[in-house]
């Protein structure tokens, strides 16, 4: 059987990433009023509170601490939705009654433990086969949908205290590195919930601080593409953010334009606007 193909991604250049973020976060809550962690985010039934406290969960997970049982059945939350979800939700729950600031330390704690961890990680280890939410795929893959996820939390937390990030934080190589791990399932949005037809060049143009262009072309199946041999069929054209944002199922940033053009087959474009939000 061959062997799946796996991502073999720059161990310092995305933990340093990961650590900046980290670093971004703790520097937001840091003397954060006690009020104010209760802010509702733009997640569904998740405060900063929550959202801090799933972050805590997940790291914890991967350093091996067990998930603890949930006070009630999760599952029958509206927005828990599948089992990564319900876990996710035991961890919220585990925490719930600890102030903001006990749960910043535990943050402090368990990013402390990790970065001491995946620092001393070899190369090998590294680039092994592992189940990320990507699917199998090497550990480093994994960290950077860490880097992902963590990065999309902090603007979680941003919205809800109304601090959005400014364009200088967002032209930062964590940022870059996040959205290069939202660009790399595009393949999937555009010809799987998209349903963009054979023969589809796809070009999703972002502007401002996280301006790119991602092209995917639709022969047989949706794949990511450096260039066209020909114009696009369908160009979406927004700011950086505001993709980021709709493809992680969240509204849009209220302190970005919310400006979204389709040009060329606006049926198809505005199909692949609807299904943007793809993460579980």
């Amino acid at each position: 059987m061959t062997e799946r193909p796996r991502t073999k991604l720059d161990q310092a250049e995305i933990l340093t990433g990961l650590f900046a973020v980290w670093d971004d976060i703790d520097g937001i809550l840091t003397d954060l009023p006690e009020n104010r962690w209760r802010s509702p985010t733009p997640l569904p039934g998740w405060c900063v509170h929550d959202v801090v406290a799933h972050v805590v969960g997940t790291e914890s997970m991967l350093a091996g601490i067990p998930t603890p049982e949930a006070d009630i059945e999760v599952s029958t939350l509206e927005h828990v939705r599948n089992p990564i979800g319900v876990m996710n939700e035991c961890w919220v729950r585990h925490l719930d009654g600890e102030t903001g600031a006990a749960v910043l330390l535990r943050f402090r704690d368990v990013t402390a433990s990790r970065r001491e961890t995946l620092t001393a990680m070899n190369h090998d280890d590294w680039n092994a086969l592992t189940a990320t939410p990507a699917g199998p795929d090497s550990y480093g893959r994994f960290m950077r949908v860490r880097l992902f996820d963590c990065w999309m939390h902090e603007q979680d937390i941003r919205e809800a205290l109304a601090r959005p990030s400014s364009d200088g934080d967002l032209d930062t190589p964590a940022a870059r590195l996040a959205l290069d791990e939202m660009v790399a399932s595009m393949g999937f949005v555009v010809g799987k919930l998209g349903k963009a037809p054979d023969g589809s060049r796809v070009s999703i143009e972002l502007t401002g601080p996280l301006a790119r262009t991602i092209r995917v072309a639709v022969d047989g199946r949706a794949t990511l593409v450096d260039d066209f041999d020909a114009q696009p069929t369908t160009a979406i054209r927004l700011d950086g953010l505001q993709f980021t944002r709709l493809a992680g199922g969240r509204p849009m940033s209220t302190a970005r334009s919310t400006a979204l053009e389709i040009d060329g087959d606006a049926e198809v474009g505005q199909r692949i606007v609807d299904n943007l939000a793809y993460v579980i």
